[in-house]
Order: C-alpha cells, then structure tokens, then sequence
C-alpha cells in the first residue's frame, strides 16, 4: 500500500520544519506532497498552492503552519480528508482543536517527524 502525505507548510528553507519533515518522509518511503503558497518545488517535488489541487486523498496530512494561519485551512483539510491530520508543535491551539473536532478529523497532536521514527536532528 503506497503511503501518501501533504505537508502544508512546506518550505524550501532546509533549517525549517516543514523542510525538514519532506526529507525526512521522503527518507522514509513516503510519497510527499509539498504544499505551500509560495514555493514551486520543495526538495526536488513540486509544491501545490493549495491542498485542493493535491491529487490524490493523502492518509496522512501534517501541518507546519501558525494556528490563525490553519484556522483558515481546516475545512479546506476537511473536505480534501485524511486518515490523521498531524498538528506539529507550534500549530495547535484550543480554537483549533475545537474546529478539528467539530469537523470530524483525526487529529495527532505531535511532532509528525518524530511520528515515523527519526529525530528531526538527524534528517
């Protein structure tokens, strides 16, 4: 079974988290869906604007973006669907929580990098 991912808030700067958590999915067999506003390519993958245009339902989606920032993506993530939408340090809030609960998603509030075995300090 191919093990798919969005990483919205994807970045092209190798010192950020959502650099360093492409590599470190790629590294792990994963196949990465970059997504950001501003970046065409991300570690040699293309990056896709908006999750919408992601083509396929990824299992998992991990998100790298400020909580007034993903408040405005959640139905987005909502309608698009996942298996488990990973919130990464930094990301959660209790306004959040509450509109990822009301719309029904699987949320794991942890380092998603972490999540499949390594260390973000060794990607």
């Amino acid at each position: 079974m191919m093990k798919t991912i969005a990483i919205i808030g994807a970045s092209a700067d190798r010192s950020k988290f959502g650099n360093i958590a492409v590599r470190a999915f790629v590294r792990q067999g994963w196949t990465v869906y970059p997504v950001n506003q501003k970046e065409t390519h991300v570690e040699g993958l293309p990056a896709f604007k908006r999750l919408a245009e992601v083509p396929v339902r990824p299992n998992l989606i991990s998100v790298y973006l400020p909580p007034p920032v993903l408040l405005k993506v959640l139905s987005d993530i909502a309608a698009r669907g996942c298996d488990e939408l990973w919130l990464n340090p930094g990301t959660e809030s209790a306004t959040v929580l509450a509109e990822a609960e009301r719309l029904g998603l699987n949320v794991i509030q942890a380092c998603s990098i972490v999540g499949i075995g390594l260390s973000p300090s060794e990607v």
